[in-house]
């Protein structure tokens, strides 16, 4: 028989606290961006708590509709549902539960559009990426990356009620980053999405294509955030750390690129997780120093 503790472990890794974090900083950075400065903490909070729960909520329910798949896989096999520590009705309830509970506290405590955006991103991520894409297409990452780029719209909608160019242009970044972030982490376990039948690029293309797909994807996104720096909204501080940030990520691209090696599609990988936080990052302290 499990422990509280355990059982609480279990429930709190069904949720993938490692993949709230970073949408909650780039939930942040739309609501620095809207309010042109610090946003009330309260807000923050509340837009944070309410992400959390969403997000966490829909990868509650990714596992229990990717149990066959995580069983396959080295990486996943040890995940609460494939692992069967927590049964599958389990833990779609318990998923359902936490998007019900994100809609109620973002409706109520933030504004509707918020929570209408943050169920989307949801339902996006379970029935279109999770049900389809994920198990039909090599394109799975390219369209189903839209959920995981909805958190810093839903932060300039708390603070602006509406939808403007700025959030748009955080919501295509961050469109541009996942697949080349994601192809990076699938050069690297490979044979798994191969063991459990996932067509990711690697699989069904090659690395060769694999790699020369993340190398022009990250040319494509340093430009695309540093077209975003000819809005008003975003200033020099901005502008010059996604010169800074963007430069590396090119050149870890065309290394790997060049050459393929465990060790580079690794590096490539690592770097762009630390990209998206830092980027979101500039974007807050941006605001705050043009606010001042």
């Amino acid at each position: 028989m499990q422990s509280i503790g355990s059982v609480v472990r279990d429930y709190v890794t069904l949720t993938k606290p490692k993949i709230i974090s970073l949408l909650l900083v780039t939930a942040a950075g739309g609501m620095f961006l809207a309010e042109q400065g610090l946003p009330s903490l309260m807000m923050l909070a509340w837009v944070w708590i309410g992400g959390a729960l969403a997000s966490g909520g829909a990868n509650a329910i990714n596992q229990h509709l990717d149990r066959d798949i995580d069983r396959e896989m080295r990486r996943t096999q040890s995940r609460p549902v494939a692992g069967e520590r927590v049964s599958p009705r389990y833990a779609l309830v318990f998923g359902i539960a936490l998007n019900v509970a994100a809609f109620a506290l973002l409706a109520t405590l933030v504004n509707p559009l918020a929570a209408a955006l943050t169920l989307l991103a949801s339902l996006f991520y379970v029935f279109v990426y999770t049900l389809w894409l994920k198990r039909t297409t090599p394109n799975n990452i390219v369209i189903g990356g839209a959920a995981g780029a909805v958190p810093p719209m839903v932060g300039w909608v708390a603070v602006t009620g509406s939808l403007d160019l700025p959030a748009v242009y955080l919501f295509a970044i961050i469109f541009f980053w996942t697949p080349p972030h994601f192809w990076a982490l699938s050069l690297l376990i490979e044979k798994d999405y191969e063991q459990a039948g996932v067509p990711m690029l690697p699989v069904v293309s090659s690395r060769g294509q694999t790699t020369l797909h993340i190398f022009l994807y990250s040319i494509a996104l340093t430009g695309l955030t540093l077209m975003f720096a000819l809005l008003p909204q975003v200033g020099v501080i901005y502008l010059a750390s996604a010169a800074a940030l963007g430069a590396p990520f090119i050149w870890l691209a065309w290394r790997l690129w060049r050459e393929d090696s465990r060790g580079r599609a690794k590096a490539t990988y690592l770097y762009s997780l630390a990209y998206l936080a830092l980027l979101f990052v500039a974007v807050m302290v941006d605001s705050v120093a043009k606010s001042g």
